[in-house]
C-alpha cells in the first residue's frame, strides 16, 4: 500500500516538548532552575543536564558554554519562557517561597489578561509565572482584541507584597486581578 504525504494538510503542534539554554556557569544555573521550577534531574554529565517537573524525559536541557560573552540587554534572542499556574494563590505562594530563597522577580506587571510576575536566571533569560485573570478562554481572547489592550498592550506594573495583603486580607480575586489593584 502506497501513501501520500500531503503538504496542504494543516498540522497544529501538540504540546511544548522542551527547551535547551546554554549557561556560563552550568552548576549556578541548574541550581536556579531546580529551585525555581522544582525541577528534578533526570540525567547529568559535566556537559549537559536533562531536568524535568513531569513525566516528560526532559522539559529542560541546560548545555554548559563557558565562553559565552555577556549579552546586552534587549539584544536579539530569547527574552523569557514563560509558565501558566492555575490560581492567583498558586502564584503568590510561589513568590512567598522563591522571596524566601532570596529570589525576587525583576518584573511584576498585571498584563490585563494575565497577572505575573518575572525572574532572571543567572544568563539574564526570563522565566515568566502567570495566572489568567479571566474565567475563560473566550474572555482572555475577546480581551487581547478589546479598545482596552490596544490603548495598553503591555500593563500596569504592581507590588508584589500589596497584593500579597490584600490576598490575605480577604479581597475578592476578581478585583485582585484588575488593572492596577496593587500598583
Amino acid at each position: 500500500m502506497s501513501r501520500c504525504v500531503d503538504e496542504l494538510k494543516e498540522v497544529k503542534l501538540e504540546k511544548l516538548a522542551h527547551f535547551v539554554l546554554r549557561a556560563q556557569d552550568l552548576a549556578k544555573t541548574v541550581a536556579w532552575y531546580k529551585t525555581v521550577l522544582g525541577l528534578t534531574v533526570q540525567h547529568e554529565n559535566p556537559n549537559i543536564v536533562f531536568l524535568t517537573y513531569d513525566d516528560e524525559h526532559h522539559r529542560l536541557a541546560i548545555v554548559q558554554a563557558p565562553n559565552l560573552e555577556e549579552v546586552p540587554g534587549g539584544a536579539a534572542g530569547v527574552d523569557h519562557v514563560a509558565y501558566t499556574l492555575e490560581t492567583l494563590e498558586d502564584l503568590l505562594v510561589l513568590y512567598k517561597r522563591l522571596k524566601g530563597e532570596e529570589i525576587l522577580p525583576v518584573w511584576s506587571i498585571n498584563h490585563g489578561m494575565t497577572t505575573s510576575l518575572y525572574y532572571e536566571d543567572p544568563n539574564r533569560l526570563r522565566v515568566e509565572f502567570q495566572v489568567d485573570n479571566f474565567e475563560t478562554k473566550k474572555e482572555l481572547n475577546a480581551y487581547i482584541h478589546s479598545e482596552a489592550f490596544a490603548q495598553n498592550p503591555i500593563g500596569v506594573v504592581f507590588d508584589p507584597e500589596k497584593l500579597v495583603e490584600r490576598f490575605e486580607k480577604g479581597d475578592p480575586i476578581d478585583e485582585l486581578v484588575q488593572l492596577g489593584s496593587a500598583s
